[in-house]
């Protein structure tokens, strides 16, 4: 089932913002990717969040199309913009974009990208369906089936 969020939007906001600090470095004094991938997965869950409310419990499966564009430097304020791209019956998957102000004040970057895909799961750790939306006017509709590649329209 694919399902838009839902959700209104005003200014865009940040699911999360941090200031990196030196303890977050690599070896080349930039900040180390797997810092950033880390503050992926959570943005991505606060996301996720929405469309399973606590006390569900969502576990990371895969991030797909992760794409460093630039370097973060100690004291950039990074902030983390996620979008919900489908609603699938018992997964969501998340688009996080990364973007960092500069602490030399010369301004905001886009530094990394991501597609987070999380499974609802009960407590055993078993895949269950997410709870419909109450804006859903058929929870039970799948909707309509995926596109082949290369039949477009058939």
């Amino acid at each position: 089932m694919n399902e838009p969020s839902g959700r209104t939007t005003g200014p865009r906001q940040p699911a999360i913002r941090v200031v990196l600090m030196p303890k977050d470095t690599n070896a080349l004094g930039t900040i180390f990717g797997g810092i950033i991938l880390s503050y992926i997965d959570q943005a991505g869950a606060v996301e996720a969040h929405h469309h399973v409310p606590l006390p569900g419990r969502l576990v990371t499966v895969a991030m797909r199309e992760v794409v460093f564009h630039s370097p973060v430097f100690v004291g950039d304020l990074v902030s983390f913009f996620t979008e919900t791209l489908r609603v699938g019956r018992t997964s969501v998957t998340i688009k996080v974009t990364v973007e960092a102000e500069r602490s030399t004040g010369s301004g905001r970057v886009k530094v990394t990208e991501a597609e987070v895909v999380y499974v609802h799961v009960d407590r055993n750790n078993q895949p269950v369906p997410i709870p419909p939306a109450p804006h859903s006017p058929n929870p039970l509709s799948p909707g309509p089936p995926p596109a082949l590649p290369g039949r477009e329209g058939a």
